[in-house]
């Protein structure tokens, strides 16, 4: 029996979709110049997206901020967007935007907006949407140091769980060893978590990695993949992934 069973449940009366973005790196300034200045154009290009499929969720996994010593300015106008993109938004604190006391998802009003969660923040571990019957679960970077994002996965409780997780994928890491990159995360780790999809971030390229029975994608940076990942949990209980398309032209 895998792990973490999926209960038996009547199946859901439509499909759900969640629209899975991550390494935005706002603020960072070869970003923002390749974008024609306009530093939050990035995320505007994934909710965009997210409104064309109208998309149940937005799932962001780490690095959506290039650090945490940005300016009020960039925070107000993130919360903006985020908070008119009409449908719940999920963000997991990456390595490069850890939730440290001194966080960008801990001022600025980024934890404001009803639509927005933050993994670590808002939430400790996890956040439920029971309309949806789904589960979305992570462990946000909360410092610098390293960590394992998919340390003890989460019985399930919904008939759809997701998690995100942001770092770097081993098939069999090797935690001792200085010469691995940090923020390892393994092929069995994948496997034992038995979700229903693993949104991942950290790499720049948009990538399935690890067991053929979880689907665990990276999604990639917009500035360089120029897609987000369009995830189908299916009425009758099998889910989907292809890459959506952005608008990546700068704003006139």
């Amino acid at each position: 029996m895998p792990r973490n069973p999926k209960p038996a449940r009547a199946q859901s009366a439509r499909d759900l979709v969640m629209v899975h973005s991550s390494d935005l790196h706002l603020g960072d300034v070869a970003t923002t110049k390749a974008y024609g200045g306009n530093d939050t154009l990035p995320l505007a290009h994934v909710v965009d997206a997210a409104g064309r499929l109208r998309a149940d969720l937005i799932l962001l996994a780490g690095d959506v901020f290039e650090h945490n010593r940005l300016d009020d300015g960039l925070l107000e106008r993130t919360v903006r967007i985020l908070g008119d993109a009409g449908r719940p938004v999920v963000i997991l604190p990456g390595n490069h935007d850890p939730a440290t006391a001194d966080s960008v998802y801990r001022r600025g009003g980024m934890d404001e907006p009803d639509n927005v969660s933050i993994l670590g923040v808002t939430h400790a571990l996890a956040v439920t949407f029971p309309d949806l019957d789904l589960e979305v679960w992570g462990r946000a970077h909360l410092d610098y140091d390293d960590m394992v994002p998919l340390r003890a996965p989460r019985r399930r409780r919904t008939r759809w769980q997701v998690a995100m997780a942001h770092g770097h994928y081993h098939p069999a890491p090797n935690r001792r060893s200085r010469l691995n990159p940090s923020w390892l995360i393994g092929h069995d780790e994948i496997a034992a978590s038995g979700v229903d999809y693993l949104a991942l971030g950290h790499w720049n390229q948009a990538i399935r990695v690890g067991p053929r029975d979880v689907p665990a994608y990276y999604c990639g940076s917009p500035e360089y993949s120029e897609t987000v990942n369009v995830v189908r949990l299916k009425a009758e209980g099998t889910v989907t992934v292809r890459r959506g398309r952005l608008e990546t032209k700068p704003a006139s």
